[in-house]
């Protein structure tokens, strides 16, 4: 080779040490259109590589075809069986999943019969995913430890952080949250640490923030969700293919903390940013986006977001069913909140489910439906565990629930919920619990405190944006002060009150009323004092005279 074709092949492969990748796709891209400069099938898999990180996901295919015929021409069992899994995972992200197993199956013939090397831990990566799939925990964790021993031998950070991450989703799969999450922050670490290469760093950051919003983890999510995205805006130039799958779990994020304006800004971006292969996280941006203009009451735009995640393949529930509840449509989200249900298996994770049991229960009650309310709440209270996020959406759900069937049992629940959505620093759900306390206080007859309840949640809904909310706990306020009792009379003081005008004994009152005649006596010493007067038959002609009777 003459001079300058071995300095543009070193100019190639030193940007593909430094993954600078638009560079090192423009001198490949160019060497391979050169006459006089042939590709090693190690050049042929970084020309892929560095094309799927521009985005050219055509060309990364086929330049892995390539890859894979030269490694199989030159006897390389290793060689080809990398280029066949990449083809398996390239092909399964386009869609095409007869081909992406006939690649699968082409890898392992490659790498099956071959004394322990790095790329097996591929197969059992696969191994592990699809052992998880089908509900197989142990074989998924035969495989995780399989692929954590080859990594080890190989001394790959990259091939031992993915081990462990995906050990991380067998055992969260099969319930053991705590090992699991442990497993999840070691291999993080290495990542944000910047341990590893772009790709496994990428791929990292993906499968950790699904991995904690499917489990509900949101002090997590928001971590890792920053991090990521920081990690996004740093690696690489121009394109990356990673960014647009980590903005669609950040608009996740910042819907729940009440950041709406940014969540449908950043909603906008990674629908515009996500690969074709990675549509689904377009989807998820679409639904977080109609939420947001749910509640903000611009209905007709969220059923449009709706829409194109429909089309993208997603079913956008609850967000769906809450939308025909917005426009009066009771029995259509009924009915599709109970198709999305039955739909629904454990792939999805406890979060998704809780959230339509929680909608369940919403839409249920809305339409007097008050036993399959129930139902759903107390499904929703079996999934949640000791989990912060699921704990407060049952303990809302419950409180819903005991205020339709016993207004007075309803007020624990719905004041731990709302302690738990305070703590988890999400607005939105803490205004509407403080909805529900309000009436539950209402009901025990203190008037106080369900204004005061209102009050905090018209001005977390105002907040936010969510006029509708925020127009019907200002309503609920204002008549309440209407309700006002006069001359600073508590609630059960006027219940006393009137039980004295209408001829009652101290006596008869504390029967009435299920309290002792003592406190009866104290409730009058405090009513003649509020009310400046001294004589029953005062008090009495007071009532009548400020309509308490």
């Amino acid at each position: 080779m003459s001079a300058p074709v071995i300095d543009r092949a070193g100019r190639a492969r030193d940007a593909v040490a430094r993954e600078a990748w638009g560079e090192a796709y423009a001198l490949l891209h160019a060497r391979d259109r050169h006459p006089d400069e042939a590709l090693t099938p190690d050049d042929l898999g970084a020309l892929s590589d560095a094309a799927w990180w521009s985005g050219h996901l055509d060309e990364s295919v086929a330049a892995r075809l390539r890859a894979h015929a030269a490694h199989v021409a030159a006897g390389d069992h290793r060689g080809a069986g990398l280029a066949a899994w990449w083809l398996h995972y390239e092909y399964a992200g386009l869609g095409r999943p007869a081909v992406a197993a006939g690649w699968l199956h082409r890898a392992r013939h490659h790498l099956d019969g071959l004394p322990p090397c790095p790329e097996q831990s591929f197969l059992a990566w696969a191994d592990a995913e699809e052992a998880t799939a089908r509900g197989d925990g142990p074989a998924a964790l035969a495989a995780t430890g399989r692929m954590t021993r080859l990594a080890e031998r190989s001394g790959s950070p990259d091939l031992l952080a993915l081990s462990r991450q995906a050990a991380s989703a067998a055992l969260l799969a099969q319930g053991r949250r705590a090992e699991g999450l442990a497993l999840l922050d070691e291999a993080m670490c290495a990542a944000e640490a910047g341990e590893l290469s772009g790709v496994f760093t990428g791929w990292l950051y993906c499968l950790a923030l699904t991995q904690c919003m499917e489990a509900a983890d949101f002090g997590r999510a928001v971590e890792w969700t920053r991090t990521a995205m920081e990690w996004c805006a740093a690696f690489g130039t121009g394109d990356n293919p990673f960014r647009g799958v980590c903005r669609a779990h950040r608009v996740e994020v910042l819907d729940l903390l009440g950041e709406w304006t940014a969540a449908e800004e950043e909603a906008r971006r990674a629908c515009r940013e996500v690969p074709v292969d990675c549509l689904e996280a377009a989807a998820a941006a679409y639904c977080a986006a109609g939420d947001v203009q749910r509640r903000q009451g611009r209905l007709d735009e969220a059923a449009r977001s709706y829409a194109h995640a429909h089309e993208l393949g997603r079913l956008p529930q609850p967000g769906l069913a809450l939308l025909r509840l917005a426009q009066g449509r009771a029995d259509a989200a009924a009915a599709g909140l109970r198709l999305a249900l039955a739909c629904q298996d454990a792939r999805h994770g406890p979060l998704a489910r809780a959230r339509l049991l929680a909608a369940s229960t919403e839409v249920s009650l809305a339409v007097g439906a008050v036993r399959d309310a129930a139902d759903a709440a107390a499904e929703l209270d079996a999934l949640a565990g000791d989990v912060p996020l699921l704990r407060a959406l049952a303990g809302t759900a419950a409180g819903a629930v005991a205020l339709a069937e016993d207004p007075g049992a309803a007020a624990p629940a719905l004041r731990r919920a709302l302690d738990l959505w305070l703590r988890l620093r999400v607005p939105y759900e803490a205004a509407q619990t403080r909805m529900l306390l309000a009436a539950a206080d209402r009901a025990a007859g203190d008037e106080e405190a369900a204004r005061l309840e209102l009050a905090f949640a018209r001005d977390g809904f105002e907040g936010l944006g969510a006029g509708p909310d925020a127009r019907r706990a200002a309503a609920l306020l204002s008549a309440a002060a209407r309700r006002r009792l006069p001359g600073g009379l508590t609630a059960r003081e006027a219940e006393v009150l009137r039980l004295v005008a209408g001829g009652a004994t101290n006596k008869g009152v504390a029967g009435a009323l299920v309290i002792s005649e003592h406190t009866v006596a104290r409730h009058l010493n405090n009513i003649f004092a509020k009310l400046g007067v001294s004589t029953r038959s005062a008090a009495t002609a007071y009532a009548y005279a400020h309509g308490l009777i």
